[in-house]
């Protein structure tokens, strides 16, 4: 009997994942989706100036790349429309549930899918597509919920709220602030931005493509499979930069750094703005930052760049660690996601009513990203140690796809039941990465990628590595746990 398959999340990790088990002959899929359209993050994203930082070739699937990008680097409406077409086009809008919310998953020789509605799905397989950059964070901070104006998330933006001659409050200076603030200062009479931590901002090689440059991708696919192809070889060599053991880490970077002081002495002609603007921690530990008008925003006369600490939120304002009342009339949280908080919202009982989260409550951990030991037929698209620090993480969706369409069509099959990786494997794992991460440069300063001591977002190695090891299933790490007594599973 084919295998049953839910999939909970419908942005470019569920939709690969989707097609990916109908090309290989895996029809009994469904996509479960919260919100009531596909899109992932490039729905929810709807801020002014939201775009994305890796260049348009390479932000496509493979199987649908796009010879019509407006411009290098493409805007979210873009990118959104890009996957509502391709969803509807190759029949994979029609595998999805919207307005559903997975709230519980449960193993009984099969896998409970429990919803917020109070609908149960049974599956076979479950995918778990929910990403690492869907649940906003607004951190703990005295007085949250006392503001007296609108105070809204990045990732949910109130397009209801005129923010024309209000007094806007930024907290936070990541890869979303770094493009709304661009996008919203014209409008405001006076912005606030909270910076903890300056990032690294170079500039963005944006340009508009023009008519000839889509009629030559028209006629010659091969043009777009070469500018894809460069721009992944070019990725590639700041992935390596960031591993840390090639001879082309500290050239590359320190490269990159005289690029960013110049861009930033260029754009920033106030010698007290430019000191507070420089970061303090390695340039490639925490995410470098593309754009062309961050630093111009910043050193616009109605606009303030604050670096002392945030202690309470009025309802007039924001208070700093310097006992200063910044007063605002709006406040914007830019200040992320719960990105190691995998699965956070779900509660996941695999064998025996063991909880996933008692696994992970000293972090994040997944063979491969994609399994853990007592959770059969679970898989993670996006899981721990799959997030990239340069390069299109589609790439890295893709291959998870494919070694996830090997596994169930094995199912399909009837030579596997229930597929769980071996715990001494995952282990084994999990050392390599934990130990290749703990030189690398993400280990040398706070961010986002860590959880703890550990670091459970980031891949530490390079794209293509990825993919080889994810190009065919190694058996050899699994074990049927469908069986009376766990077996390995052998090669066909």
């Amino acid at each position: 009997m084919a295998p049953r398959v839910v999939i909970i999340g419908a942005g470019f990790g569920g939709l690969g994942v989707a097609h990916a088990l109908r090309e290989s002959g895996i029809d009994d899929v469904t996509v479960l989706e919260r919100a009531d359209d596909v899109g992932g993050v490039w729905r929810d994203n709807t801020y002014p100036g939201a775009a994305c930082d890796v260049p348009s070739p390479l932000y496509s699937w493979s199987w649908a790349t796009n010879p019509d990008w407006s411009r290098r680097y493409s805007p979210q409406p873009e990118i959104l429309d890009y996957i509502r077409r391709t969803a509807a086009e190759r029949g994979l809008r029609d595998l999805v549930r919207t307005g559903v919310e997975v709230t519980g998953l449960r193993w009984d020789d099969g896998w409970e899918v429990r919803t917020a509605g109070g609908t149960t799905y049974l599956a076979d397989v479950v995918v778990s597509a929910v990403g690492q950059l869907s649940e906003p964070v607004v951190p703990a901070i005295p007085g949250v919920e006392t503001f007296a104006g609108p105070a809204f998330h990045s990732a949910r933006w109130r397009h209801d709220v005129d923010l024309r001659g209000q007094r806007v409050a930024v907290i936070g200076t990541g890869a979303s602030a770094v493009q709304l603030v661009p996008g919203i200062v014209d409008e405001v009479a006076a912005m606030t931005v909270f910076q903890r931590s300056a990032p690294y901002v170079v500039l963005r090689p944006d340009r508009l493509y023009s008519t000839l440059h889509h009629r030559l991708f028209h006629r010659f696919p091969r043009a777009l499979a070469f500018e894809r192809r460069a721009t992944y070889e070019l990725t590639e060599l700041f992935n390596r930069a960031l591993e840390g053991s090639s001879r082309l880490t500290r050239p590359l970077l320190a490269a990159i750094r005289g690029v960013w002081r110049m861009h930033l002495h260029r754009q920033v002609k106030d010698a007290g703005l430019r000191r507070r603007l420089v970061p303090d921690y390695p340039l490639g530990c925490k995410r470098l930052l593309f754009s062309n008008d961050w630093y111009p925003a910043l050193a616009r006369d109605h606009v303030d760049v604050v670096t002392d600490r945030v202690v309470a939120i009025e309802p007039g304002g924001v208070r700093t660690s310097d006992g200063h009342l910044h007063e605002a009339d709006v406040l914007v949280w830019g200040t992320g996601f719960a990105a190691t908080d995998f699965l956070g919202s779900i509660a996941v009982h695999g064998v025996a009513g063991a909880d996933l989260h008692d696994v992970w409550s000293d972090g994040a951990r997944a063979h491969l990203g994609l399994t853990v030991p007592g959770f059969p037929n679970l898989f993670c698209v996006y899981g721990p140690n799959t997030n990239l620090g340069g390069s299109s993480i589609i790439q890295m969706l893709e291959a998870q796809a494919s070694w996830i369409a090997e596994v169930v069509g094995r199912i399909a099959a009837g030579e596997a039941r229930r597929v769980a990786v071996r715990r001494e494997a995952w282990e084994a794992y999990d050392r390599e990465m934990q130990g290749r991460l703990g030189t690398g440069i993400w280990s040398h300063c706070d961010s986002w990628y860590r959880d703890g001591a550990r670091i459970t977002t980031n891949w530490p190695g390079q794209v293509a590595e990825y993919q080889r090891r994810l190009a065919e299933v190694d058996w050899s790490d699994l074990e049927d746990v469908g069986r009376p007594g766990p077996r390995k599973i052998t090669g066909f």
